[in-house]
């Protein structure tokens, strides 16, 4: 879609410098921009990059000047930038349609518009909102339900009874509604706990690749609206994830964990069960949070166990002059032991 600055403007409510005439079809990096791309640069340190590439429209910082470039002004250039991107370049649905080795129940309710894709099975009583896409090899189980505008690429697995909200992606190989790890010892044996309980997953939730996620044991697993979910997560029984949080690859939350508002759990992140997040907090990578945890609201926490990052820092640099600290005391105990 081609448009002019101008318009791209108006619409990202910037500030023009340059020629509002100029044309924009497309994004880029800058180093890889053709003349119509439109490339960002969210500050000083980046202007060059901006002044060497091909492109005539840049959307930078309020204060950055480029000459020669048609700028466009905002507050937020990498946030501007997405959305322009979205604008320009919107992803093309599938023809709604039934392909024709796809498995509907004569019980499941599909609004008109909606596109089911090959070899996809969709179970009794499930239903699929206005717009949604379910492509291929997907399935879908007894009682399911998809909101409006929903995708679900290839091979996603719904289990029965999994409840999904309007604007969710859920990305190929993904599980949502599985039983969750629940056993009791007893008699000599494990016994498996109740798994009968549901998932529900907010409006414009984005679940990565090959991610996990649990049904409630007897109550709710759920993730609220606008949270993010990269690949390869596991999401177990019972956990609440809050509106608008992070969390990115090989994370792993135990049952009954209760996640935040807007908190960040970086990679490969371990949070054991009955942990509690609040909000706005930050987990750093691969620190691990123990069983009943609290991390306080707006905390920044590394390592294993998590800690306040300053005392991390501060006890991670301890850890590293040990080699020297245990040369000194070898030093030490034998000028003492010398007569």
């Amino acid at each position: 879609m081609k448009r002019t600055a101008r318009e791209l403007a108006e619409y990202l409510g910037a500030k023009v410098a340059g020629d509002p005439g100029a044309a924009i079809s497309g994004v880029a990096s800058p180093e890889q921009a053709r003349a119509e791309d439109l490339i960002y640069v969210d500050s000083q340190r980046q202007q060059q990059r901006a002044q060497d590439s091909a492109a005539r429209c840049v959307v930078a910082p309020e204060e950055l000047e480029l000459a020669g470039k048609t700028v466009l002004a905002v507050p937020n250039p990498k946030f501007a930038f997405a959305k322009a991107a979205a604008w320009l370049l919107p992803r093309t649905a599938p023809k709604p349609g039934i392909h024709a080795t796809a498995i509907v129940a004569s019980t499941a309710r599909l609004a008109a518009d909606v596109f089911v894709g090959p070899y996809a099975v969709v179970e009794d009583e499930v239903e699929i909102g206005r717009g949604s896409v379910v492509e291929a090899f997907c399935f879908l189980g007894r009682g399911a339900k998809l909101g409006e505008s929903c995708w679900l690429h290839p091979r996603v697995t719904l289990y029965a009874g999994a409840h999904l909200g309007n604007g969710v992606e859920v990305h190929s190989g993904s599980v949502i509604g599985g039983d969750g790890f629940g056993y009791v010892f007893g008699e000599g044996r494990h016994q498996k706990f109740p798994q009968i309980g549901s998932v529900q997953i907010g409006d414009h939730v984005e679940i990565g690749c090959n991610t996990t996620i649990d049904r409630g044991s007897l109550g709710v697993t759920r993730i609220e609206a606008g949270a993010k979910i990269d690949n390869l997560v596991q999401i177990a029984h019972n956990v609440h994830i809050g509106e608008h949080s992070i969390v990115v690859a090989q994370t792993g939350i135990s049952g009954s964990s209760e996640i935040g508002k807007g908190v960040v759990l970086a990679g490969q992140v371990g949070i054991a069960d009955h942990c509690k997040v609040e909000d706005g907090a930050i987990v750093g990578a691969q620190a691990g949070v123990p069983t009943g945890k609290t991390i306080r609201r707006g905390q920044t926490v590394w390592g294993t166990p998590a800690r306040d990052i300053d005392r991390f820092k501060e006890q991670y640099a301890a850890y590293s002059r040990l080699p020297e600290l245990v040369e000194r005391v070898r030093k030490l105990e034998q000028e003492r032991e010398e007569p």
